[in-house]
């Protein structure tokens, strides 16, 4: 924790650093997080539910990593369940929850545009017998109404499932009242927080979450490590069965080590909040959009709204496809909303859900920053994109 605070090695590209604004589909693993790792994979071996000297170490490591990652978002340590993925957090939150509700509780309410963990998993539990799923509309903005969730709910309802904050857009969900409308059907209230925590302050008390999924590597630490936040009571089928490890609900040897990485990644983060890191990200974000804005007067659209996370601008600037706009600015490393199936690009179901018609929701390009991201990096994102932008269009002039 006490290492040199530098950013990770940056690939080139003809000579010149590539760009990366990315962050939302992972982030680089923070030095510091390598450095409070490493000692568990070498001499801190040791299982943590042995009784010997060598369970020692990597047990107090291991409570002290679940006591980071509870400070980051206001939970107590005991309700820390360290999981593999973002995903199997939420596998194990829905699945888990609708497994051990009672028996006229089998109804699962979510929202069109969660991440595919959650929809594919509400899929999967539609095929059970007697489960039923309702999925929320958004609006031109991303966001639920709490009306329409109101309206869904009923004495069936086992749990309700809104992200915090969407991978795309960042738009920001009101889940705070969506909670408290799920608890006054005695339902729970699941949030998929991956691409929330670290980046706003959260506080699952404030929230009304019940579940809160947080993932390592959306903040800094390697892949492959995952927390879901169950509150004291929360009653939840276990997601793997065996022994009791993670309060029995996902059985297996802790790796303490990538625990360890989450826990010290969760306590940079809350040190990088309180000072200020989410202001720099929204002046960042804010003066990318000003400059994109300015090289291609009229032809940059935000999408999503402004109540959204403070490094994300999602934009489609017309006359472009984002696959190609990206494709003709290889020194940047970003991200479009659409898919490929066999050659070609479908919209992003995300801004189709909220309204966008399909030339805007191919034209999307996610640009999303982090920890290392600089002043000269976002001008210099900023005139790639512009440069592509205005090469594209002159060679559709020149071939109609």
């Amino acid at each position: 924790m006490n290492g040199p605070y530098v950013a990770p090695p940056d690939p080139t590209r003809d000579g010149a650093r590539v760009v990366y604004l990315d962050h939302n589909a992972t982030t680089p693993v923070d030095p510091r997080v390598v450095d409070a790792m490493l000692p568990l994979l070498a001499s801190g071996f040791g299982n943590p539910s042995s009784g010997h000297a060598y369970a020692a170490a990597p047990r107090q490591a291991l409570a002290r990593a679940r006591r980071q990652v509870a400070a980051l978002v206001g939970a107590d340590p005991a309700e820390i369940v360290f999981t593999g993925s973002g995903s199997e957090a939420n596998n194990l939150a829905l699945r888990g929850a609708v497994l051990a509700a009672p028996a006229g509780r089998r109804r699962v309410i979510t929202q069109v545009t969660e991440h595919p963990s959650v929809l594919e998993t509400c899929q999967a539990l539609h095929r059970l017998d007697g489960v039923e799923v309702t999925y929320l509309p958004v609006d031109a903005r991303g966001l639920v109404d709490p009306a329409d969730l109101a309206a869904a709910l009923d004495d069936r309802t086992a749990v309700v499932s809104v992200m915090a904050a969407n991978n795309e857009t960042g738009t920001l969900q009101p889940v705070a009242d969506l909670a408290r409308l799920a608890h006054d059907h005695g339902a729970l209230l699941h949030c998929d927080a991956a691409q929330a925590a670290g980046k706003v302050p959260l506080d699952i008390g404030a929230l009304g979450a019940d579940l809160l999924t947080v993932v390592g590597h959306k903040m800094y630490a390697p892949k492959g490590v995952a927390a879901l936040c169950v509150r004291t009571g929360v009653r939840l089928e276990p997601v793997v069965y065996g022994g009791g490890q993670e309060r029995g609900l996902r059985a297996g040897t802790e790796n303490v080590a990538l625990a360890v990485a989450l826990g010290t990644a969760a306590d940079l983060a809350a040190r990088e909040l309180a000072a200020g890191e989410a202001q720099r990200l929204t002046e960042l974000r804010d003066r990318l959009h000003r400059a994109l804005e300015r090289a291609l007067p009229g032809r940059v659209r935000l999408n999503g709204c402004e109540r959204r996370l403070p490094g994300t601008l999602n934009i489609s600037v017309e006359g472009t496809t984002g696959h190609d706009l990206l494709a003709a600015a290889p020194g940047l490393a970003a991200s479009t909303g659409s898919a490929c199936h066999s050659g070609a690009h479908t919209p992003s179901p995300v801004l189709s859900a909220m309204g966008y018609d399909d030339t805007r929701a191919l034209g999307a390009v996610r640009l999303s920053l982090g920890r290392w991201t600089t002043a000269e990096d976002v001008d210099r994102a900023a005139a790639a994109l512009a440069d592509a932008a205005r090469a594209l269009t002159t060679v559709r002039s020149a071939t109609r």
